[in-house]
């Protein structure tokens, strides 16, 4: 039988939906700044030989990198989210993708901010640094944004938390993220509005599918 958590009572959910969704909008909110400030201080990416960066790129770049860790912590709290809201019928293939994609996602943005971060080393930062931190947010990150983004419409499709036209929506924004890459500058930015889109429907839904009230038990926890 379920355990009931001390101190609630049944059917009482231990997890806090419209808390984290507020998450994934800040989530939303950080990674578009930080997004935005790296592409103008770096406006050619990694593809420049003989980028000069100037104190006003030194200090968009450094304030995108203090963004990013909190962007990260509320990406894992928007990922909470939606686990929640889907609820306990959540496919176990789907959702080993939805939470193997999130968590890489978070690396790849972890590790992309830290070899940015020698941009900040030298006058002259190091071409290798700046192209490395540019391939893995672009190429290998989004690309892993966009199989989260897959993997959580189907996910709220099958399961019927998502309507259809927000599945499509998703759908569409996995393709861009996958397809694009960093080919189509500023694409980054379909992430954080996706997360800011399911953040939003799923405040205006109030707190996720009922939860089925379940009876205290009686014996030992089975």
């Amino acid at each position: 039988m379920r355990r009931v958590a001390p101190g609630t009572t049944p059917g009482q959910s231990l997890g806090t939906p419209r808390a984290a969704g507020l998450a994934g909008i800040l989530f939303a909110a950080l990674m578009a700044a930080a997004i935005v400030l790296a592409r103008i201080a770096l406006p050619e990416g990694g593809g420049a030989a003989e980028l000069e960066v100037s104190s006003g790129q030194r200090d968009a770049v450094t304030t995108a990198l203090e963004l990013v860790p909190f962007a990260g912590i509320a990406f894992l709290w928007f990922m909470g989210a939606l686990r929640e809201h889907s609820g306990e019928a959540e496919d176990r293939f789907v959702a080993t993708v939805f939470l193997g994609s999130g968590l890489i996602f978070v690396a790849s943005l972890f590790g992309a901010a830290a070899a940015a971060g020698t941009v900040l080393d030298s006058d002259q930062p190091q071409q290798f640094g700046r192209h490395f931190a540019y391939t893995l947010l672009t190429t290998y990150g989004m690309r892993m944004a966009a199989v989260f983004v897959f993997a959580t419409s189907t996910i709220g499709r099958r399961l019927g938390v998502f309507p259809r036209p927000l599945a499509l929506a998703g759908y569409l924004a996995g393709l861009v993220l996958l397809v694009a890459g960093s080919s189509v500058p500023w694409s980054e930015l379909v992430f954080p509005a996706w997360a800011l889109v399911v953040s939003l429907y799923i405040l205006r839904s109030g707190r996720g599918r009922p939860h089925t009230a379940t009876a205290p038990a009686t014996g030992p926890a089975s």
